[in-house]
This record gives structure tokens, sequence and C-alpha cells, in this order.
């Protein structure tokens, strides 16, 4: 699967919450949380109340959040969109990775 080639994290929900797929990256990313162990697991017990809230809104009205992060110096990006199976709301995908410093940014027309 190309995502077990993929430098970023990337980590797939059902609709419920429960992790269903986690690249080799993801399974390092959360080795403190329990790595490849949090498959099967409910994503909603692994975050603070707010981040909780804000995934049960998403799992109940499919939207997309995406924000940046930094962790002992470490800038990453962190995109969460809800997936769809033959047109039917099917869970999240979280992809992750670092943004490297610095960054080119270019403005197109």
């Amino acid at each position: 699967m190309w995502s077990d080639q993929f430098e970023g994290a990337v980590t797939i929900c059902n609709r419920d919450g429960i992790v269903t797929y986690m690249n080799e990256t993801s399974k390092r990313q959360f080795a403190k949380e329990g790595g490849a162990d949090l498959i099967g697991k409910n994503l909603l017990n692994c975050h603070s109340e707010e981040s909780r809230m804000k995934l049960i809104g998403m799992l109940e009205s499919p939207s997309t959040n995406i924000y940046t992060i930094e962790k002992a110096g470490v800038k990453k990006i962190i995109n969460q969109s809800p997936y769809y199976e033959n047109g039917v709301f099917s869970g999240m995908i979280e992809i992750s990775f670092v943004l490297p410093e610095p960054m080119a940014h270019h403005i197109r027309s």
C-alpha cells in the first residue's frame, strides 16, 4: 500500500472512532501510546476533552480539520478528513508530516 512507504503518519478510524489502520510512521509516532496496539482501540479514549469533542463533532457531521502543531521544536501539519466508501461516510483519515525549516512558500496566480 502506498501509505506504508509514505514518510508522514497515516491513521484511519471508522465512523465509531475505532482505529482500523496505521502506517509504519504512525505506529512509531504513537509508540508511547501503544503503537500498533492502538489498532482496534477507540480514538476518543486517546485525546483530551477538547480534542475528543472536536473528533465527536467530525464523526457526527463529517468535516475536515487542518492545523499545524509544534512539539520539541518540530513543526507538523495535521489533516483530518472524512473518507467515503460507495458514497457513504466510513470514517476519518489523519495524515500528518513534518514541515521543513525553512519551508518554501509560493504564490501562484
